[in-house]
């Protein structure tokens, strides 16, 4: 294809991706109401009776501003598209992508496509088990004497936020075993690696969440230990069989083969019986003949 028949099919993907989102934002936006009181669950609002489960702690959600509402509405409906088209703009990636891929690539980024988004719902849902603990201690350092008053924008960035940070967290193992695949880093060395994984793992825990509780750390960070942990044994695996079906696969490119230099050892000399000597010919040999003879020896 030339380059204008690529900018116009690139064209034609990102055209069908936007119209699929605006799609699910207006649905979402039908529906904006249940969504906003699913979103504000983990928030102890005074208005409710479970106030006391948080120790007495209570939040007053307020919207500051004529505009403020609509504008909420506007972040819940778009979010909610965009998630929601998930499987319409990845597979146009892909369409526009596959056509310049080998049938092995193919089959990897297949593999990361399907196992992606799983992980990636498992990092969301891990993001919403947080939530109400970081809103719990976030709120514990309000002074006694005062209410905190939540704009429902403010509150939503810290929960797209913590829902990007655990989802795409969440990614790292899958993009381990792939790199694994492609065969940039062996399984050996993703264990070798385990004490800074862990360590390196813990850290970013630690500055992802917006609490500083060690239980909203651990709720992340236990997850990626026990992935990367199942990213190495998978990698492990997938060496084995390579080194079966190749044993110089494990190579790198500066190294050589082994090769096979034992002597080994030489049968008997195998008596082989002549035929008939030929009979030479009587006639004499033309002079012309000779001398051609001659130039060829």
């Amino acid at each position: 294809m030339a380059l204008a028949e690529h900018l116009r099919e690139l064209r034609n993907r990102v055209v069908k991706s936007v119209l699929a989102i605006l799609v699910f934002t207006i649905v979402a936006g039908i529906y904006h109401k249940q969504l906003e009181h699913f979103l504000l669950q983990p928030l102890p609002q005074c208005d409710k009776q479970n106030a006391g489960d948080y120790h007495g702690r209570c939040a007053q959600v307020s919207n500051i501003g004529l505009t403020a509402g609509f504008n909420w509405m506007l972040k819940v409906a778009l979010t909610a598209g965009v998630v929601a088209a998930v499987p319409v703009w990845l597979y146009q990636v892909w369409a526009f992508v596959a056509p310049g891929l080998h049938r092995h690539e193919k089959k990897y980024t297949i593999i990361f496509m399907i196992c992606g988004a799983p992980l990636f719902l498992a990092g969301v849902a891990c993001a919403f088990l947080v939530m109400p603990t970081t809103v719990e201690v976030l709120i514990s350092f309000t002074p006694n004497e005062t209410t905190p008053i939540l704009p429902p924008e403010d509150y939503f960035d810290i929960a797209t936020r913590m829902v990007l940070v655990f989802g795409l967290a969440f990614e790292f193992p899958l993009l381990l075993v792939m790199l694994n695949l492609v065969g940039i880093v062996s399984g050996k060395r993703l264990l070798g690696w385990w004490r800074g994984m862990v360590m390196g793992i813990t850290v970013f825990a630690a500055f992802a969440t917006p609490s500083a509780d060690p239980i909203s750390m651990l709720m992340l960070a236990a997850p990626i230990w026990a992935l990367y942990f199942t990213a190495v044994v998978i990698a492990i695996v997938f060496d084995k069989r390579k080194a079966r079906r190749n044993p110089d696969a494990g190579l790198g490119d500066e190294e050589a083969s082994h090769l096979d230099l034992s002597v080994q050892p030489v049968a008997g000399a195998e008596s082989v019986h002549a035929s008939a000597a030929p009979t030479a010919s009587s006639a004499p040999v033309p002079a012309a003949r000779h001398e051609q003879m001659d130039d060829i020896t």
